[in-house]
């Protein structure tokens, strides 16, 4: 297939799933094309992968450049040109209404797309007066819709009334790259003392909570001799940093910024914190999970429907500082449970969320929806 993929070029988590999914499709010997408006974090083009930067013109007239209409644009141009069987866009505003408007570009000619919702995109975006119309209208036209947890389908339909099928196909890993590091000496660089390591990664934005995480990590270390890990940045950076330097932990926490290959930090770590004030699903915890970390999450959105609470990581009320700090010390302080939580979270990430598991899904609906709007082309079963 020749598969249209557009996503925000950051580090959050639909940013993430997107690219990660054209690498697994052009794996599996697909033709994926990027539109983005830069390059997406964890991408790097390839044979079977191209990049098309979406540019749009600056005019005084525009108080703001009209970025949608030219990826519109684009879309329709890639698709001609590279003879695209479909889209797959990635968070609903406004990459979906874009979508819709490439397919109008292209009539007669078919072009299917597919809608994945990520969560803000329905949960802050979506239902904010000036958008709600033009979102659940995005979404009754797209050719198939996804969601990434049974709470964020659920939560589409009660706020937008939709009455399309939405399915749900989970998040997912690559088990094979991400998986518990053997390289003592990249953890010792950390640890030199043989501290246990403590990791956070995430946007850095408000809803992540990450000056939480510093305070967390700040009643654990009065317990425990350990190291915080901080993978990412956004605009909560400095006042995570500041707080660091407040509570006495500066020279223990290491601000690591963004990273492509996150996978060589979570292989060291021994607990991931993820405090956050909504998570449509977890990815970071998930990423951590196959990596053997338990997870220290709040138990909001699609995060239980991933971490099951005591047995592959530990779940506490938004903003419950105390408890969380509680889970990480006595996960830290007692190896055997460590060892045993570490290796069913990798059973977790491994049984059910597994690119072996997950991307077939994504492959049998790029059929289907071919098929239903009639221009499938002629499927390699070798790779479908």
């Amino acid at each position: 297939m020749k598969i249209g993929i557009t996503c925000y070029p950051t580090y959050g988590g639909s940013g993430v799933v997107g690219t990660e999914l054209g690498i697994e499709m052009a794996d599996r010997g697909h033709e994926v094309h990027f539109i983005c408006s830069s390059m997406p974090m964890r991408l790097r083009p390839s044979k079977l992968i191209a990049f098309h930067e979406v540019e749009v013109m600056s005019y005084p007239l525009f108080q703001y450049p009209p970025y949608d209409l030219a990826l519109a644009t684009q879309m329709a141009e890639v698709a001609e040109s590279a003879g695209l069987d479909l889209l797959h866009v990635h968070y609903a505003i406004p990459h979906s209404v874009c979508a819709y408007l490439a397919r109008g570009m292209m009539a007669p000619r078919k072009l299917p797309f597919i809608t994945t919702l990520h969560g803000t995109d329905i949960t802050l975006v979506g239902i904010n007066s000036s958008y709600l119309g033009i979102t659940r209208f995005a979404i009754e036209q797209s050719d198939s819709v996804t969601a990434i947890s049974r709470y964020l389908r659920d939560k589409t339909y009660e706020e937008f009334e939709i009455k399309n099928n939405i399915e749900v196909i989970y998040n997912f890993v690559n088990c094979d790259k991400y998986r518990r590091t053997a390289n003592p000496a990249y953890r010792q660089s950390y640890a030199p003392d043989g501290e246990k390591i403590v990791v956070h990664l995430s946007n850095f934005r408000p809803v992540k909570r990450v000056t939480e995480v510093v305070e967390i990590f700040a009643l654990v270390h009065e317990k425990v001799p350990s190291k915080l890990l901080l993978i990412g940045d956004g605009p909560d950076h400095a006042a995570a940093e500041h707080l660091a330097h407040k509570r006495g932990v500066h020279d223990h926490t290491f601000f690591l910024g963004k990273q492509d290959n996150v996978e060589e930090i979570l292989g060291i770590a021994d607990v991931l914190l993820l405090p956050s004030e909504m998570e449509a699903f977890g990815l970071a915890a998930l990423e951590a999970m196959a990596c053997e970390v338990v997870p220290v999450a709040t138990r909001v959105g699609g995060v239980p429907e991933l971490v099951t609470h005591g047995a592959d990581g530990f779940l506490a009320e938004v903003g419950d500082v105390p408890a969380m700090a509680d889970y990480c010390a006595r996960l830290l302080q007692s190896p055997d449970l460590l060892a045993e939580m570490s290796r069913a979270a990798r059973q977790t990430a491994m049984n059910r969320f597994c690119t072996s598991l997950i991307i077939p899904q994504y492959e049998n609906l790029y059929r289907r929806v071919l098929e239903a709007s009639g221009s499938a082309p002629a499927f390699n079963q070798s790779t479908c």
